[in-house]
């Protein structure tokens, strides 16, 4: 007998018994009542991380004990293309190794390399499982694309529009210049702040932009009335203004309410409102 417990040697003889006996497996035949859970897909772009230890194992403790308790159990495991993630990985690996976009490619052969992206990281999660000890019904393994998953999930939207519970509307969205597509909030980064003058990178832009300056440039007003002073990080929308708009209690600017201002540049009329 060994002086040292070795988890590693154990636990891995264990698994693959349980496995070979099927003590997982759920009965389609059993008349004893069932219990089913999902696992919540992890995200194929990586590995497990404790978030994902920790509800795999409030899972496991649950399942086990509905099993023993009679029940007939399924816990099926799976994976999650996780999208736009999952893409963004495949899209960024491809230019590295060949110089191409996955317009190049075209979008089948690409799709083909998203599933090898899975077939070789999807591996990794599911034997990090394994060594878990989660008691998953492999049986039942599947991947969010996987054609049944795919024609569901299809088959989901079809029924939910025409129930009229989702529908085609004019919405601002978050729209990512390099993948041509709206994202959800939880996939743009998160705001910078800038507090003085800073050049960024902007998809679609040669060049950084410049961000941060405040600029100030003043619209004479008719009858010698002095000027407005304007301020803006915008100064090339200036060349669209029609109107100067001020706060009606402003003191300052109450001898001003209907007079006009010269556009500095090309000597249009621009009304003054208040």
């Amino acid at each position: 007998m060994a002086k040292h417990y070795s988890p590693s040697d154990v636990e891995k003889a264990w698994y693959a018994w349980w496995e070979i006996q099927g003590y997982f497996v759920a009965d389609a035949k059993s008349h004893k009542p069932p219990f089913e859970m999902p696992l919540p897909p992890p995200n194929v772009t990586g590995a497990l991380h404790l978030g994902h230890v920790l509800t795999a194992a409030i899972q496991d403790t649950m399942i086990r004990h509905r099993r023993m308790s009679g029940f007939n159990t399924l816990w099926p495991p799976g994976l999650d293309h996780a999208g736009i993630a999952t893409q963004v990985v495949v899209e960024k690996k491809l230019m590295r190794e060949s110089g191409k976009t996955r317009h190049d490619i075209g979008r089948e052969e690409f799709i083909s390399k998203v599933w090898d992206w899975k077939i070789k990281y999807g591996g990794t999660i599911l034997q990090q499982l394994r060594r878990l000890s989660a008691s998953l019904d492999w049986s039942h393994e599947c991947f969010t694309m996987d054609e049944k998953s795919s024609k569901a999930v299809a088959e989901a939207f079809v029924r939910l529009h025409n129930q009229g519970l989702i529908y085609r509307d004019n919405r601002i969205v978050n729209w990512d210049c390099v993948l041509r597509t709206a994202i959800s909030d939880i996939e743009v980064d998160p705001p910078i702040e800038i507090k003085e003058r800073t050049l960024l990178e902007v998809p679609g832009y040669e060049n950084p932009v410049e961000f941060g300056v405040l600029t100030l440039f003043a619209y004479p007003v008719e009858e010698d009335l002095g000027e407005i002073v304007v301020a803006t990080t915008r100064i090339e929308t200036m060349l669209g203004d029609t109107a100067i708009a001020v706060h009606p209690n402003d003191e300052r600017y109450k001898h001003l309410h209907g007079k006009h201002a010269i556009h500095p540049f090309n000597g249009r009329r621009d009304s003054y409102n208040k």
